[in-house]
């Protein structure tokens, strides 16, 4: 992994991660001083017309880490499951992507067999050893998970399938979903490699993820989410004669991004 992306997951500090679509989301969020960039697999999958999830993706994942590897930011690629079921064929793709220039890569289990996922965070790491690879359980996001449930069965579940991912050679778990604080600190107390949590508007706020020990917070498709509203606000606004407000960028800026 390159030291600098890696030295972003400060405790108290955590990385904020916005992530992009496209080129000039990236650009434009680079613009803003953010030093590292995520890809979201839902704006990259919506972009162009495919399923999210349903690993229906890989070429247009790869086209946009191509576009953007070289820009003057960390980037970090929103890679679903790996695109395959194969270990091997999940860390050709990771070698592809750390060629193209990315440093890291964010790796879902979507609830299949702790021990497929683990094979396959051990082929990326043979594959690309410099890329971060951020080992994502489901638990909280998609369901119970093998033996979880509720409450404390779901937490023992997540435990359990991020023991075995930084067992496999994770650089970092995240648990999308979860935003109870307690369990946070404790998965953050847990591991001995930054935790990973997703933004909700109805969890913790920033300051106080940091507090918990959180050293990466992701933004995942929130900002592809806000921009479809935004354009949808725009266009109500202006049919019932209205102006629409809040930020607009000029041709030009936008232009430039090119």
């Amino acid at each position: 992994m390159t030291a600098a992306f890696a030295g972003l997951h400060r405790a108290g500090e955590p990385l904020l991660l916005p992530c992009a679509w496209d080129h000039a989301s990236a650009l434009a969020l680079a613009g803003q001083g953010f030093r590292a960039i995520g890809t979201t697999s839902l704006g990259v999958a919506a972009a162009g017309g495919l399923p999210d999830g349903a690993s229906a993706t890989r070429d247009e994942t790869l086209r946009l880490a191509l576009t953007l590897g070289s820009a003057p930011f960390l980037l970090s690629v929103d890679a679903e499951d790996g695109f395959s079921d194969d270990p091997d064929e999940v860390g050709e793709l990771a070698r592809q992507l750390a060629a193209v220039g990315a440093v890291g890569i964010n790796l879902e289990d979507a609830l299949a067999p702790a021990d497929r996922h683990a094979a396959k965070i051990a082929a990326v790491r043979a594959a690309a050893p410099g890329l971060f690879v951020n080992a994502r359980t489901d638990t909280y996001w998609l369901g119970d998970g093998d033996g979880g449930g509720e409450g404390a069965g779901r937490f023992t579940e997540t435990m359990r399938r991020l023991d075995a991912y930084r067992e496999a050679g994770a650089d970092g778990v995240f648990v999308p979903g979860l935003t109870e604080p307690g369990r946070i600190a404790a998965l953050a107390a847990h591991f001995d490699v930054p935790l990973n949590i997703l933004y909700s508007p109805t969890g913790p706020a920033l300051p106080h993820l940091a507090d918990l020990g959180v050293r990466r917070v992701s933004l995942g498709s929130l900002l592809y989410r806000r921009a479809l509203g935004a354009a949808l606000e725009t266009a109500a606004d202006i049919g019932a004669g209205r102006v629409p407000g809040g930020a607009t960028p000029t041709y030009e800026e936008v232009r430039a991004l090119s």
